[in-house]
């Protein structure tokens, strides 16, 4: 910024309207919010009005979107589709570069997909529990885990040979999940308010966090590893900042309605949370023991998941247009609307 250096933009944009009645009529430009995230682009893609998480193969310059019954994979400078997973009910998708491998959950298969990062080729599969859902790579203990849905478990996955070990019970719905690199793994349980931490080395859950305290239907879950903070993604319109260490909550921000994914960029320090509502909230974490919402984003309404380019800080969500609904109903419209098809959308949000 020229002439003043501020932290908060909002006292900038005061002294800016202050400035301009003082000029009287004379032209006044106002400098815009430094690093301010909007929609750059917006991308019609065909296919199904279903889908659910994104994630991003830097090294390849792939974004796997979850669609319906394949995962697209869009090249992130060609901006095109390249090629496509065959899934059954995909939910997420897991990358172990070392391995050369991608994870797939098929959510009505009870199985997980592999597949060839480089060739996008299928090479096998693995049983889950009932309706896996999210899923991650641990690089410290090469493990992939999907969290079963339907049954209340976590699946392991020896990420070199496929095979899967036995479940473990987690007492409650999981829904997503994070690696912090050196051996924990943290899955939200979004039924019980929870956050439990499973050892994955030994495979046992050793600690089981109360988060009603601050947050209801834990959803999205990111990590920071250097700071040991938590980024939980909740229905009550918050975002619990947490210890990973403790367990305990020390912050809690106000965020979008429909929050189902969070993600954290290392390199900007910042963490965001993507929502059903249409927004998606910027929070600076460049301070472990005190976190802001620095923008709300407006993207589009459905744009509930999100993953981040860590090449380009871009920011990917997806979404679709709803169907209208008929005003003179008798009958009240359905908790989540019909999806107007033809109308499945890739939103690019950039600094």
């Amino acid at each position: 910024m020229p002439i003043f250096t501020l932290r908060q933009a909002r006292p900038l944009g005061l002294l800016c309207a202050a400035l301009m009645v003082i000029a009287a009529g004379y032209p006044l430009a106002c400098p815009a919010q430094e690093g301010a995230y909007r929609v750059i682009e917006k991308q019609h893609l065909d296919g199904d009005v279903k889908w659910d998480y994104l994630t991003i193969d830097g090294e390849h310059r792939h974004l796997f979107i979850t669609h319906g019954d394949q995962v697209e994979v869009f090249d992130l400078d060609k901006k095109q589709v390249v090629g496509n997973i065959p899934a059954h009910g995909v939910h997420g998708v897991a990358i172990a570069p070392e391995f050369d491998r991608g994870y797939v959950t098929n959510g009505n298969g009870n199985s997980v997909t592999f597949f060839a990062l480089s060739t996008l080729q299928v090479v096998g599969s693995a049983p889950t529990g009932k309706k896996p859902d999210g899923i991650a790579y641990d690089p410290a203990s090469k493990r992939v885990f999907a969290v079963n849905g339907g049954a209340a478990s976590v699946t392991p996955i020896d990420a070199a040979t496929g095979k899967a070990l036995a479940a473990i019970p987690l007492g409650g719905s999981p829904e997503f999940l994070a690696a912090d690199g050196t051996g924990r793994l943290f899955i939200n349980l979004e039924d019980k308010n929870q956050l439990v931490v499973i050892d994955t080395r030994k495979l046992l859950l050793t600690h089981r966090y109360d988060l009603s305290a601050g947050c209801d239907e834990p959803a999205g879950l990111s990590i920071d590893p250097a700071a040991q903070r938590l980024f939980v993604g909740c229905h009550n319109q918050k975002m619990a900042v947490v210890d990973a260490n403790t367990g305990k909550i020390v912050d809690a921000l106000p965020i979008g309605r429909g929050s189902d994914a969070t993600a954290f960029d290392a390199a900007a320090k910042l963490a965001f949370s993507s929502n059903s509502d249409g927004t998606l909230n910027v929070i600076d974490a460049s301070d472990a023991r005190h976190y802001r919402v620095k923008q709300t984003v407006t993207t589009m309404p459905r744009a509930r998941t999100l993953a981040i380019d860590p090449a380009s800080h871009k920011i990917y969500l997806v979404a679709a247009e709803a169907e209208a609904v008929d005003p003179a109903a008798t009958q009240p419209p359905p908790r989540r609307p019909r999806l107007q098809a033809g109308t499945f959308t890739l939103i690019t949000v950039g600094p």
